[in-house]
């Protein structure tokens, strides 16, 4: 499979694309081939070596992704291959990031996705809409009929949070 690769920190120079081992699906784990792949802030400061958690190079980034499920291991059985998913944050030292071709992630991280969202939609849920609704609902306790300012609207959380806004009546 081909997988976009860095073998250092830095800037977007250090990303190659290269050949990668397929991933096996173990005990507990979904193999997924990618339609779609979110870009997150996140990522660049991984790849900068700033983030909290640093993954060490070599390493596959992104965390969000989406698209059809092409193997299952033992014990799974939310999914199935062939089945629809978007995946929830993939990138550490076991897991391979979402970046690439195949995806191996952790079952728990592994979401059927609605037959009315597309692939690039499923790609976009977990960061931007997690974060806009942990702020919006689970922090700041929003409710209808107030009033909000997203600061950075044009991002995909700032977006995600006016949508959100806007559906739950702010």
């Amino acid at each position: 499979m081909k997988a976009i690769r860095a073998h250092a920190f830095g800037g977007p120079e250090v990303l190659k694309l290269e050949d990668a081992p397929d991933p096996k699906a173990g005990p507990g784990q979904v193999v997924v081939r990618a339609k779609a792949v979110g870009v997150n802030p996140v990522d660049v400061s991984i790849r900068t070596g700033a983030y909290s958690k640093i993954v060490q190079p070599p390493y596959t980034p992104g965390s969000d992704a989406a698209g059809v499920v092409e193997a299952v291991g033992d014990g799974v059985k939310h999914v199935k291959a062939g089945d629809r998913v978007f995946i929830t944050g993939t990138t550490s030292p076991s897991f391979t990031g979402a970046c690439a071709e195949l995806v191996l992630s952790r079952a728990a991280q592994v979401h059927p996705l609605p037959a009315g969202l597309s692939f690039q939609q499923g790609a976009a849920i977990y960061i931007p809409y997690g974060t806009a609704y942990r702020a919006l609902v689970q922090r700041a306790r929003g409710q209808a009929n107030e009033t909000v300012l997203v600061h950075g609207a044009s991002g995909g959380v700032g977006v995600a949070a006016l949508q959100l806004a806007r559906s739950l009546g702010f």
